[in-house]
């Protein structure tokens, strides 16, 4: 069941969060539809520029209203994300999706609020949620890469300001997290002072968290052994962290890279230790089930299993 994300909002808000999982392929598409049917999670679909251009929207959209149509007790909701103007006109001229993001966060503020402020507009006509953002996180988010020296903080004051300027109906915050595999070393991490200054100036104001994957070093450590070569020592964001950021106004939490980790760690281990076999199917269904193991872990620490049978009991009325 397809719902909007201000229906899941309005009811998570400092309760639990949705996993909004980025999807690029029919592995990825089966796994978390299967996990979300599995733990009765809500979760939000979304898929990126860059995987509407690797699959093409009409495949990748075809997937996913197959999936759903295969699993219909699955409460979900689907977003663009980190779309440009172009990105967004394309989505809502496709239709399907309930929510789309303009990221002008590199723009400067005024820049920004004019560029938000038009996507709001457009979408709002024809009833799409708008998630903008306020603040650079640092590192790489498909073919956009930002320097760390260069991610700068979202400032409590203006984020208010923001959102009354735009109309915007959710907001991505940098706090801390960085898009990639290698966010946290040493003592680094969410900076929750800022966090609850954020959502001091806007209560009850969804608040997204971006770059939030846990990063597990043990896939990192696996993924070497098998003739891979990803840096080590630094850390994702932790569980103890995502709790926290719930109490504090995170009701989306985004999750790319554990998904590409997962891959790259089925894929090496299964060909390493049968470099006879080249069947994609078969890695392919390990990929699955582990990415299935991999979401609902995550909808049990955002605290979202089970919810869905909320919004299900209230369709019935």
């Amino acid at each position: 069941m397809k719902v909007t994300p201000d229906t899941l909002f309005s009811d998570c808000y400092g309760k639990y969060a949705i996993a909004a999982i980025n999807v690029f392929t029919l592995e990825q598409v089966s796994g978390v539809f299967r996990a979300a049917s599995r733990s009765a999670s809500p979760v939000i679909i979304q898929t990126t520029p860059v995987a509407r251009d690797y699959a093409r929207p009409e495949m990748l959209l075809g997937m996913i209203a197959a999936a759903a149509k295969a699993y219909p007790n699955v409460v979900y909701a689907l977003h663009l994300d980190h779309g440009n103007e172009a990105h967004v006109e394309a989505a809502l001229q496709a239709g399907g999706y309930t929510s789309v993001m303009i990221d002008a966060s590199h723009e400067p503020m005024a820049e920004n609020i004019n560029r938000t402020r038009a996507v709001v507009a457009a979408a709002h006509r024809v009833g799409i949620f708008v998630e903008a953002e306020l603040g650079v996180l640092s590192g790489v988010e498909d073919d956009l890469a930002v320097d760390a020296i260069l991610a700068r903080y979202t400032r409590p004051e203006d984020a208010a300001y923001f959102v009354k300027q735009t109309q915007c109906d959710s907001l991505a915050v940098a706090v801390g997290t960085s898009h990639g595999a290698y966010k946290f070393s040493g003592d680094q991490g969410i900076r929750f002072d800022i966090l609850a200054a954020i959502q001091q100036s806007l209560p009850e104001f969804p608040l997204v968290l971006h770059g939030a994957s846990s990063v597990d070093p043990d896939e990192l450590m696996r993924i070497n052994r098998a003739g891979g070569r990803l840096a080590q020592g630094s850390r994702g964001v932790s569980d103890d962290e995502i709790a926290r950021a719930i109490g504090l106004g995170v009701c989306k939490v985004n999750i790319a890279t554990d998904l590409r980790v997962l891959w790259a760690r089925v894929h090496r281990e299964f060909f390493v230790q049968q470099p006879e076999l080249f069947d994609p199917v078969m890695p392919g269904r390990i990929y699955i089930d582990e990415l299935e193991k991999l979401c609902m872990d995550k909808f049990e620490k955002l605290g979202s299993t089970g919810k869905a049978k909320t919004f299900l009991q209230g369709a019935a009325y």
